[in-house]
């Protein structure tokens, strides 16, 4: 590693289970420590083992009356509201240790990097982007992406910008900063009107003194990778640019995944390789190197997450892994105990991510909605939504 860096983890993190029939398992969680150890990638890395968020870190976001919920839920499982009790959010016992654990953890990847520890940190638990100050939503039920940016401005940072490249809108972490000009906050998404929950429409761009500081950009369905890295290419780094955050916090969903179940973009594990890479280089260039990721969505959980999460690790430990890199046979062996599908056995799905640039006079069907988010927002820092160098 050429850059300081460290892995939140414990297998304890498994007892965030919604369920056996619940999509979001958390054996994709094992699976990709399971496989990124196997190829060497943790080889020497003595992963942070968080603690549970106490009560007083959770409630800078979440309001009292949702972790009493919360923690009353197992004993009263029909009657509590505050989202819980639903199809996306069963209640399940332990569920608020469970579930403040995971908040401990990016608590935990926010303070490596704030006390100089780390300049890097990933936490694959962590990226429950869709939970409310006062209600759980999206298999969501405390927010840890916003309770650790809430921590990051009150030790020491005074500019944060949070990437969202999960195919869901990172609904809940734009609510809890629309107001803040000190959070920007990006959600690359699929359009709200093929997919819950039905916001992150480019007219959301923040309210007050924030305006603009909230950049929603909806990609239409079936949009694969080249499409997806062009829209990228032509908002993100030139927010970034302008903002100039002092650390970058990203929630790095898979379900942008052309296999994902649950959604209908076209990306590839090769796509979530390049988009790690991306948000890496942006972390060096325009917020000193900082960089907390978090993991999020993804549904694949035996095909996808595994490779594209140990992607993930890889790139924050600069230990990049190469597509043609072989799934190794015990990984195999395992993960066929547990699924009857077939599985991959190298890094990659051949993928190109090549694509033109954005204002080259190629036509997209991305193109409309990037201009519709560059009209929104750009001028608003300055920029030139319709001038391809902005």
């Amino acid at each position: 590693m050429s850059t300081r860096a460290a892995v939140v983890w414990t297998p304890q993190f498994l007892s965030y289970d919604l369920g056996d029939d619940h999509p979001l398992d958390p054996v994709r969680l094992d699976l990709t420590m399971r496989l990124a150890t196997e190829l060497g990638v943790m080889e020497g890395v003595e992963p942070i083992v968080p603690e549970p968020a106490p009560d007083d870190e959770i409630q800078r976001i979440h309001v009292p009356s949702f972790l009493s919920a919360v923690k009353s839920a197992p004993e009263a499982p029909f009657g509590v509201g505050h989202g819980l009790g639903t199809d996306d959010n069963p209640i399940f016992f332990g569920m608020h240790e469970a579930s403040a654990l995971i908040c401990g953890g990016s608590l935990a990847a926010a303070r490596e990097i704030a006390e100089g520890r780390a300049e890097r940190a990933v936490n694959i638990a962590g990226g429950l982007h869709h939970a409310m100050a006062d209600r759980a939503a999206g298999f969501c039920v405390y927010n840890d992406c916003a309770v650790a940016i809430s921590w990051l401005l009150d030790h020491g940072f005074e500019r944060i910008a949070y990437v969202d490249v999960d195919v869901h809108h990172g609904d809940g972490v734009q609510a809890a900063f629309y107001d803040d000009p000190r959070v920007l906050t990006i959600s690359l998404h699929q359009h709200p009107m093929t997919l819950w929950p039905g916001t992150g429409w480019s007219r959301e761009y923040g309210d007050g003194k924030a305006a603009g500081y909230a950049v929603n950009l909806p990609l239409p369905p079936g949009t694969s990778d080249p499409g997806w890295l062009r829209a990228f290419d032509a908002v993100v780094p030139s927010l970034l640019t302008a903002f100039r955050p002092q650390l970058l916090v990203t929630q790095c969903g898979a379900d942008t995944h052309r296999e994902d179940p649950l959604a209908d973009l076209g990306l590839s594990v090769d796509g979530h390789r390049e988009i790690y890479r991306r948000l890496r280089e942006l972390a060096t260039h325009t917020a000193e190197g900082r960089w907390l990721a978090t993991g999020g969505g993804g549904y694949g959980l035996f095909r996808v997450v595994p490779r594209s999460w140990t992607h993930l690790i890889a790139t924050v430990l600069d230990r990049d892994v190469a597509g043609d890199t072989a799934i190794p046979p015990r990984w195999t062996a395992h993960t066929a105990t547990l699924t009857g599908r077939e599985l991959p056995t190298t890094m990659t799905e051949n993928a190109s991510t090549a694509h033109a640039a954005w204002g080259d006079g190629a036509t997209e069907r991305v193109d409309l909605a990037v201009l519709e988010t560059r009209r929104a927002v750009f001028p608003l820092h300055g920029l030139d939504p319709d001038d391809p160098r902005d």
